[in-house]
């Protein structure tokens, strides 16, 4: 949206918004993330600090204000105010916030799941279909009715096809970072849960054409690239996170990702396999799912 579904929902606040008066705004220092109360809406912001760029170091360092804070010997340390220009902070905006918005981005504690196949037939399955948040905003994407200039690749085939675009976790100015999801055009596969060797095509479709755009657009090859689906994702609809090597991208820890190359081998050995495979997985306290999971013994 990342990855994240919310920040994909989120648009600016126009400005004739813009000038309501905040009621309440209540910050989680340690994350950045706000909560703020606008006249009649409740909004979620987002403040992220855009990179550092190379192509900008020259003014970085020409025109910033050094305040001295600690010098031993050979080592010190500054406070540096950047220039104007350099000193922006991207700001993502979901307003109206729904409550489950509101808790996605509150800072909670975590806890590793273990969800057999059953539990996930028994407690995720039935929680999901209740719960999911909204896909419409996929849905735009893929019909071309949001997002159209932001596609680097399309496959439009309805079977195997897909949409790659950058992820607005990457501001596209370099490629240290680069962050970009393949969206199937195929609808109804909501997880690894729902793989089976049927799809086979289609991800493998995913896999060497993502790999091939990234080439031809980035000039960036396959081996310096991170292919991988979240369990749980964080929204409900296949995708595939296409990252660069040693970017530490959000959600890219091993409780939570899984390597698109080995999901194809996965189901290329087991048509069943993540069917019935036991997969472990982060939920946070305030996690709907994590409460059923506790209702049912399993936490």
């Amino acid at each position: 949206m990342s990855e994240t579904a919310a920040k994909r929902e989120a648009n600016w606040v126009e400005s004739e918004n813009s000038s309501r008066k905040v009621k309440r705004a209540k910050a989680d220092e340690d994350n950045g993330h706000f909560k703020i109360m606008f006249a009649d809406k409740e909004a979620v912001v987002i403040l992220e600090k855009t990179p550092i760029r190379e192509d900008t170091l020259a003014d970085l360092f020409s025109g910033s204000v050094l305040k001295l804070e600690m010098k031993n010997d050979i080592y010190s340390t500054y406070r540096l105010q950047a220039p104007h220009h350099l000193n922006e902070i991207k700001t993502t905006v979901v307003c109206p916030a729904t409550e489950k918005h509101i808790k996605k981005y509150q800072r909670q504690e975590s806890f590793l799941v273990e969800e057999t196949g059953e539990d996930y037939e028994s407690i995720t399955l039935p929680y999901i279909q209740q719960q999911s948040f909204s896909l419409q905003w996929v849905y735009n994407i893929l019909e071309k009715n949001a997002e159209a200039d932001r596609i680097v690749f399309e496959d439009p085939d309805p079977k195997v096809g897909f949409v790659l675009l950058p992820d607005f976790k990457w501001d596209q100015k370099q490629v240290d970072d680069l962050y970009l999801i393949a969206i199937a055009h195929c609808r109804g596969i909501r997880s690894l849960r729902d793989l089976k060797s049927e799809h086979l095509p289609l991800l493998q479709n995913i896999f060497e054409k993502g790999k091939e755009a990234i080439m031809q657009r980035y000039n960036l090859p396959a081996s310096k690239l991170r292919v991988y689906l979240h369990y749980q994702p964080s929204y409900y609809h296949l995708h595939v996170h296409f990252t660069k090597l040693g970017y530490e991208a959000p959600g890219c820890g091993v409780e939570r990702a899984h390597l698109l190359a080995d999901v194809i081998q996965n189901l290329q050995s087991d048509f069943q396999y993540y069917k019935t495979r036991t997969l472990y997985f982060p939920l946070r306290a305030e996690d709907g799912l994590l409460s059923k999971f506790k209702e049912s013994g399993k936490l």
